[in-house]
């Protein structure tokens, strides 16, 4: 099939941030953006209280913004809920959906991760759909298994067309803030995996599907994670705090890029 897709690096602040230090950063990382080839996406997903600052800072420039979940309910009296719809008020591109931490402490079932892709891509956004194992499963043997499962019951409530506008993030969770990191080889092999199930649902999205990896990326990792050949870019943590590591992290995607 051939490669339809750009390289594209996602910052995750998780909830960190303060409205001095974002404006900061955000300049920072809008800047050095600007810079980047068009072949190189680059967004960040904020805390919710920060979508206004990001939308007059970013507003116009390269970097998208997003937001780190969405509700599964459109709109109610669902009391600390944020429906998609509000965040694509602000400007909002991304959404991340499913990201371990929500699956971990929220106890996200992969039928609730399912409905809030589809919220997301109702209310004119791109899904960050998370998908990751744990260690006791990797060791297990269970990996493919499990991320089988997660992107499967995503796709199950998907057509074609819609399937081919999400974005897919691997996220090893023995990789995440813990300064491991899979190996490229090990990465990769994740990546194809996921391409492959794609592609049983579409092949358009097979083609078209940006497939990121994220587990404690840093400048030193990225090209050799980015040059495979099913490995999109990133989703980044804690280096997307850090505007020299995030650029570097950018850049590295458009080396690869060319190599690739």
């Amino acid at each position: 099939m051939a490669n339809q897709r750009a390289k594209l690096v996602v910052g995750n602040w998780k909830m960190h941030g303060r409205l001095a230090d974002n404006k900061v950063l955000l300049q920072a990382v809008s800047q050095g953006a600007g810079a980047l080839p068009q072949q190189v996406g680059v967004g960040v997903c904020v805390p919710c209280p920060y979508l206004a600052q990001a939308q007059v800072l970013l507003n116009g420039g390269r970097v998208g913004w997003g937001v780190q979940d969405v509700s599964a309910h459109a709109q109610g009296a669902f009391t600390g809920e944020v429906a998609a719809q509000m965040a694509a008020e602000f400007g909002a591109s991304y959404a991340i959906v499913g990201h371990s931490e929500r699956r971990a402490y929220h106890l996200e079932s992969v039928e609730l991760v399912a409905t809030k892709t589809v919220r997301a891509l109702e209310a004119g956004l791109t899904p960050i759909v998370c998908v990751g194992e744990t260690l006791d499963q990797r060791e297990a043997g269970a990996t493919e298994s499990v991320i089988g499962m997660q992107i499967d019951a995503v796709l199950a409530k998907l057509s074609a067309d819609d399937a081919a506008r999400l974005v897919v993030a691997y996220e090893p969770v023995w990789a995440i803030g813990t300064g491991r990191s899979a190996s490229a080889e090990q990465a990769q092999a994740v990546h194809a995996f996921l391409r492959a199930r794609l592609a049983a649902k579409s092949e358009a999205a097979a083609a078209r599907v940006a497939l990121l990896y994220g587990g404690s990326v840093k400048p030193d990792n990225a090209e050799s994670l980015f040059r495979q050949q099913d490995i999109d870019g990133g989703l980044i943590g804690g280096a997307s705090l850090k505007h020299v590591d995030f650029l570097a992290i950018c850049q590295a995607a458009v080396t690869a890029n060319a190599m690739r």
